[in-house]
């Protein structure tokens, strides 16, 4: 298990890891802007995305591949988007924001892409609770190969 820095505890880690890599931790994003939104954070010491080891970059790869195959078989999203803002949060990190065109229905909820078809509106979250969280970080973890 990685060391958490201050991003990955900002996002609750330990408890939203769905799955842990050499470099990187897939975790939910607790405040859902669509169904299935994640953050992936790198586990080095790094605030620069220049800054990561070539190391970290190739296991990007095989890290998205498995993000977006977890996703797919989870959710069916229409799109995905990887949003690397750290204007708050320094440390290297990626929101990961599954698109849907039409409501999607997850654990007798509806959730709503209110940005859709344009960037995501980061300022409008589909409320959940733990509950419904932890569903879908266990919906996320049976999907994943």
């Amino acid at each position: 298990m990685p060391a958490f820095n201050d991003t990955m505890r900002k996002f609750g880690a330990p408890q939203t890891v769905i799955h842990s890599f050499r470099y990187w931790s897939v975790m939910l994003r607790p405040a859902q802007v669509t169904l299935g939104a994640l953050v992936l954070a790198a586990h080095e010491p790094a605030r620069a995305f220049s800054e990561l080891s070539p190391a970290s970059f190739a296991e990007l790869h095989e890290t998205v591949n498995q993000i977006e195959g977890a996703l797919t078989r989870a959710f069916q999203y229409d799109k995905i988007n990887y949003l690397m803002l750290m204007m708050v949060d320094p440390d290297v990190h990626f929101h990961v924001i599954p698109r849907y065109a039409q409501p999607s229905q997850f654990a007798d909820m509806e959730f709503i892409d209110s940005g859709w078809p344009a960037a995501p509106n980061l300022g409008k979250v589909n409320e959940t609770g733990e509950r419904t969280n932890q569903l879908i970080i266990e919906r996320i973890k049976t999907c994943w190969l």
